[in-house]
């Protein structure tokens, strides 16, 4: 996936897509983390303009920063031993001497860059922290958690336009500095200020797992890969990988892992259907809802080039919204990228897929199935015992994929064979018996 135009390529095209994303997102919050290594990326400049811009469409934003880079690097010049990098294991007494200092600077850096690009900002001590304390018969020392945070103040901090930043150097009951992880201090964050994103912003491509990216993942299906097989995760993302599915059960609905290399790439996330990184969201059927009249140009633009490819039977725009209560649609991040239709035929007991389409862009990622399995559970409910699929393309899918089996035209009740007969598109007939389901 490219990154955004700019401003010197831009259409007027690329602003609609953009701008139909603003209602959505506006007076909503969203925790950015950066890791260590992104703070000393050179793309780091246009990461700020990018957070300009999110500032300029009423997203509140508390942006939280790494140091593992830094640390490791006045480790090495100091000559001095670290008992840990990442603020997980124990931080002794000269790591969190090194840790206060590489934070600083960083903080330094991060609060520079943000007023460079016309920014206000705030390194704030709204979230306080306790001892980790002994684990396991280990003592962490220094190393900190969460244990507190004002979130009536970081929200008051965000209303005049400013950015909080947070670091991971934080302060107990008494004053005395901790270092604190800065994946678990962006989870407890976004799930006390109730962000609607959580974006982890590292030098990855995004979570990978058995060595491929993979571009949507349901938080309950990550939960499961880590407890499973963990190791399948890449080593780098772990930890991540472990808040993400904190967030998503604590309350933020999306956790984003994204290439804080790439140009433009925090908006091309935010502002683009396909993204380019990781998106890991809630239950996977909470995102299928029956569709609405305002979803009925959705549709009809959704499955246009399938029609024009004779996958699918033509739908005119007023046939879609006068049979709208028979349609369903799958939605990331509130924009629908696949749909199906549903149809009845309560006197045999039967119910009819069709108009089942996914966006180019998210094929082979199982959103199909997902929605194939969701309509045979909603005939079921509602009582058919057989579900048809009529195609003249997705044959091997509907058999091979989604359980079906090959049936005849007596199959379809009258008035569906009559129509069935006239189109004459030589459809094949498929059958589930859903009585057979689990």
């Amino acid at each position: 996936m490219s990154a955004l135009p700019t401003t010197d390529t831009i259409k007027p095209a690329d602003l609609r897509g953009i701008l139909k994303y603003v209602p959505r997102f506006r007076d909503q919050v969203f925790v950015i983390a950066l890791d260590g290594s992104i703070i000393a990326d050179e793309n780091l400049p246009n990461l700020f303009l990018d957070i300009a811009v999110l500032r300029s469409l009423n997203i509140g934003v508390v942006l939280v920063h790494g140091i593992g880079r830094q640390l490791q690097d006045l480790s090495e010049s100091r000559g001095i031993s670290i008992s840990d990098v990442h603020g997980i294991g124990v931080t002794d007494a000269a790591t969190r001497d090194l840790a206060i200092e590489a934070s600083a600077r960083v903080s330094h850096c991060v609060m520079e860059g943000l007023t460079q690009s016309g920014l206000k900002c705030a390194l704030s001590n709204a979230v306080r922290a306790a001892p980790v304390g002994i684990v396991k018969g280990n003592d962490h020392q220094y190393t900190g958690k969460v244990e507190r945070i004002d979130h009536t103040l970081l929200r008051s901090l965000m209303v005049p336009q400013m950015v909080p930043v947070i670091a991971p150097i934080l302060f107990d009951r008494e004053g005395k500095s901790l270092r604190v992880n800065s994946d678990h201090l962006a989870t407890e964050l976004a799930i006390a200020l109730n962000a609607s994103k959580v974006m982890f912003l590292g030098p990855y491509s995004g979570l990978e797992i058995d060595g491929k990216i993979k571009r949507q993942i349901s938080g309950d299906e990550l939960e499961k890969i880590l407890r499973v097989n963990p190791e399948s995760i890449q080593p780098n993302v772990l930890s991540k990988a472990r808040h993400a599915v904190k967030a998503i059960h604590g309350g933020p609905p999306r956790v984003h892992f994204v290439d804080g290399r790439i140009y433009e790439g925090l908006l091309t996330e935010v502002f683009s259907n396909e993204g380019i990184g990781t998106l890991i969201y809630g239950n996977d059927y909470q995102q299928i809802r029956p569709a609405t009249r305002r979803d009925a140009r959705t549709i009809h633009n959704l499955t246009r080039q399938a029609v024009k490819k004779e996958e699918l039977a033509r739908r005119s725009l007023q046939t879609i919204e006068k049979n709208i209560d028979q349609f369903y649609v799958f939605e990331i991040d509130e924009y629908a990228v696949a749909c199906v239709a549903l149809r009845f035929y309560e006197e045999e007991y039967l119910a009819e897929i069709g108009s089942l389409y996914v966006q180019p862009s998210h094929q082979r990622a199982g959103i199909g199935l997902k929605m194939v399995k969701f309509a045979c559970r909603e005939a079921k409910s509602r009582g058919a015992k057989s579900v048809l699929a009529l195609t003249t393309q997705s044959f091997t899918f509907f058999r091979s994929v989604c359980g079906f089996e090959e049936g005849s035209k007596e199959l379809l009740p009258p008035a569906r064979l009559a129509l069935y007969e006239k189109n004459n598109r030589q459809s094949r007939i498929l059958v589930k018996h859903l009585d057979r389901e689990d």
